[in-house]
């Protein structure tokens, strides 16, 4: 009789690694070995060509980091990092502040605002590479009725970079507005009803209750968006390709190292660096939710 309940959870115990291992060997194939063949791959001179491979030690590495270009995608992936993400929160927190009030049409409004972060960002790329083309572009012509100057968006090198921060700016800001829009909708009214009774002004309410409460979804929020940012491609493809130097991210330099130039030993050297920048980032998210929790644990 004692057999019967340890055989039972032994059958069931092997059923539940019968369903689990599908999952498991697809995640090792997918994630798993590209990971461990690219860390294989960064110290090898391989090439796309399939050449023969030879060792070379940390010499990829090497480099990375002696490369000037490594310095100056890096330089213009923090700024572009930077100023999309700051100019999205700003905006986006605006754009919270006057959806929380009730009016007619809101849900319009709202579904109209959210549809650019639903859209491929190749797509638009592609879209707005027609829209700010300097010779037949919409937004040219229409300066032009105007009578203002039109800019070469897309081929002056001081103006490239700040149209790939626009067109990233029109498609993320709804992301940060909705954000912010949970966290002032997650303040309890009678916080409000509380300083109204005491006659707090609108600027002190803003900033003693509202920015502080909000704070922690924000940041949140700018995490992430810095996160994705840190990986940007699609829009410089579309817009400029990977190897014009005034755009160039370190997304678009490892393509323009692996599919330019065939260096895949090298590619994957930068690859591993984005990754550590990646997973940098993504510990900073993880620790400041773990601290979200604790703190909540703490007030309850």
């Amino acid at each position: 009789m004692s057999d019967v309940p340890k055989s039972n959870a032994t059958s069931s115990r092997a059923l539940g690694y019968a369903f689990v291992a599908p999952t498991l060997l697809l995640l090792i194939a997918l994630n798993v070995f590209p990971l461990a063949y690219t860390v294989v791959l960064s110290f090898q001179n391989a090439y796309l060509d399939g050449g023969v491979s030879t060792p070379a030690g940390g010499a990829n590495f090497g480099r990375v980091f002696s490369d000037p270009r490594h310095a100056d995608s890096l330089r213009t992936t923090a700024v572009f990092i930077f100023s999309a993400v700051f100019i999205e929160l700003i905006l986006g927190f605006v754009l919270a502040l006057c959806m929380k009030s009730s009016f007619t049409g809101k849900t319009v409004v709202l579904t109209v605002l959210l549809v650019p972060m639903m859209l491929s960002p190749a797509v638009m790329g592609l879209y707005w590479n027609l829209i700010l083309n300097g010779q037949h572009g919409v937004l040219n012509q229409l300066l032009g009725l105007l009578h203002l100057p039109q800019p070469l968006w897309l081929t002056d090198p001081n103006l490239k970079l700040a149209t790939i921060v626009m067109i990233d700016v029109w498609m993320w800001t709804p992301f940060m507005m909705l954000i912010a829009l949970a966290a002032l909708n997650a303040i309890p009214s009678h916080i409000y009803e509380a300083a109204a009774i005491d006659r707090a002004s609108r600027w002190y309410v803003f900033r003693r209750i509202t920015l502080p409460l909000c704070a922690p979804l924000l940041v949140l929020a700018v995490l992430f968006r810095a996160t994705d940012a840190l990986k940007q491609f699609d829009l410089v493809m579309a817009i400029t390709g990977p190897n014009d130097a005034s755009t160039q991210t370190l997304s678009a330099l490892l393509y323009q190292v692996i599919f330019g130039n065939q260096r895949v030993g090298l590619g994957s050297a930068y690859a591993l660096v984005v990754l550590v920048a990646v997973i940098a980032l993504a510990i900073v998210v993880v620790r400041y939710m773990d601290r979200l929790q604790a703190s909540g644990r703490r007030t309850t």
